[in-house]
């Protein structure tokens, strides 16, 4: 196995090991952008089942925006507290057809923010382009829970006519992760704003 490779499953490992043999951020971050190097050049594409299922967010680094701005130094990446959990969830949809145009699988995300007894969670539809594992989205519903109470659950920003329309938007319209790195028990990519993320499995 190659060292950026051992350093990522080292990396996924400690978050259910109380962080035991746990790489410093600055290697984790390494190791996410030789990965990427590698993905560039081999460009391998992968069926979206291998990303259905939670994760967990893991360790995140700036925008480029972020890093852009004085004084900020999000750059060399970071660990998510132990308190606040952020879960990713993908699940496919069937019988919606892609065309000819961007051909893609379709589903459906939600990302969880859990702080305490407060829990946020934003869904909506996805699609996985299959040419080069690109997953465009758009978070159209939104709940909130307190002490164990649905506070609310709905729609946001007109989310049932965004949801409409969504699978006929290009990926340029729409928020996306290109991911680089698909295993089995971790998942990785960039963002629109050009940070990067890892993600563990739940």
């Amino acid at each position: 196995m190659t060292e950026y490779l051992e350093i990522l499953e080292r990396a996924a490992r400690s978050l259910h090991s109380n962080d035991r043999d746990r790489p410093a951020a600055e290697e984790v971050v390494a190791a996410l952008l030789e990965a990427e190097k590698v993905a560039r050049k081999r460009r391998e594409s992968h069926p979206f089942e291998g990303l259905c299922g939670t994760w967990r967010l893991y360790l995140i680094t700036g925008t480029k925006k972020t890093r852009d701005r004085p004084g900020v130094l999000m750059g060399a990446g970071r660990y998510i507290p132990a308190l606040v959990e952020i879960g990713l969830t993908y699940s496919p949809v069937a019988d919606i057809k892609s065309g000819d145009r961007e051909p893609f699988e379709a589903g459906r995300i939600e990302n969880r923010v859990g702080v305490g007894l407060m829990t946020l969670t934003v869904g909506g539809p996805a699609k996985f382009l299959l040419k080069n594992d690109i997953l465009a989205f758009d978070f159209t519903r939104m709940g909130v829970r307190g002490l164990g109470l649905k506070l609310y659950d709905g729609y946001i920003r007109n989310g049932k006519s965004s949801e409409e329309t969504f699978y006929q938007k290009r990926v340029a319209e729409l928020p996306f992760f290109a991911y680089f790195l698909i295993r089995d028990q971790f998942i990785a990519a960039r963002g629109r704003g050009g940070g990067l993320a890892l993600w563990v499995k739940a």
